[in-house]
């Protein structure tokens, strides 16, 4: 564990170093994606404070709704961004160069490159979290750890989805529409999955988790989630992890090296 913590720390702090060459492009970056953050925010602001419940959410819940889909979002893309440039490594043949180094292929592609620019802006958005739930009434310390357990469980749901887009990419050398389709599959948990109409929002809550990843930790914190509905989320968690590895290792035995 020490040994894959220190090359995680190495591989960040390389990619910490390459914010420096392009200062203005990364500025430029980190500016569009707040200024995308403050915009819908107050679109939302504006809706609910004008129709007074959204799907039979107030305006603290719903904000706190696009909060957690932004925090899950930007953990998600800070630790994964490396998988974006997984494709580059597969057609140029660097991944043969990772296959015979002593650390999982897995784990080094998965953490090779940490984006600082997300870790930025993790920090706001967990100041306006811990605002959002103290302008809630009725938050039990069940409800609190609940949230925390379903957080966690959405990272393992979004880690399990990154993981089954690589496999991807080994067999077919395909990645770039893939990762697109899962953010605009995630897109949809910006707000909660009660709004979509059945069988609509059965299939992004289980066939496709967006609803557990996005939706299920406010509803757990609002007291709007059984004992056995997170015992439910966590089951899918699990299995979707499962079958991601799975499938990673039937992807890696189908892999044909670059050089042959």
């Amino acid at each position: 564990m020490k040994k894959y913590f220190r090359l995680w720390l190495v591989l960040s702090v390389r990619s910490f170093e390459t914010f420096f060459v392009s200062r203005i492009g990364a500025a430029l970056f980190l500016t569009g994606k707040i200024l995308r953050f403050i915009f819908y925010l107050g679109f939302l602001v504006l809706l609910v404070s004008k129709t007074k419940l959204l799907a039979g959410y107030n305006l603290w819940q719903v904000v706190l709704f696009y909060l957690t889909f932004n925090f899950i979002d930007s953990v998600t893309q800070m630790f994964f961004r490396d998988v974006y440039r997984f494709r580059q490594q597969i057609i140029t043949g660097n991944f043969d160069l990772l296959l015979v180094k002593p650390v999982n292929s897995l784990f080094r592609v998965l953490f090779g490159g940490t984006d600082f620019l997300d870790f930025i802006t993790l920090f706001p958005f967990v100041i306006f979290l811990v605002y959002a739930i103290a302008h809630l009434s009725h938050v039990t310390p069940f409800g609190i750890v609940a949230y925390i357990i379903l957080l966690a469980n959405a990272f393992v749901i979004a880690l399990s989805f990154h993981i089954m887009v690589m496999g991807l990419a080994i067999l077919t050398q395909e990645i770039d529409h893939a990762i697109m389709i899962y953010r605009d599959f995630t897109g949809m948990g910006k707000l909660p999955v009660d709004i979509y109409r059945e069988p609509l929002r059965s299939a992004v809550t289980f066939i496709i988790p967006v609803g557990i990843m996005m939706t299920f930790p406010v509803k757990s914190l609002v007291g709007l989630l059984s004992l056995w509905g997170i015992i439910t989320a966590i089951l899918i968690g699990l299995i979707f992890f499962l079958g991601s590895v799975v499938f990673w290792r039937y992807a890696l035995s189908q892999y044909t090296s670059a050089s042959s």
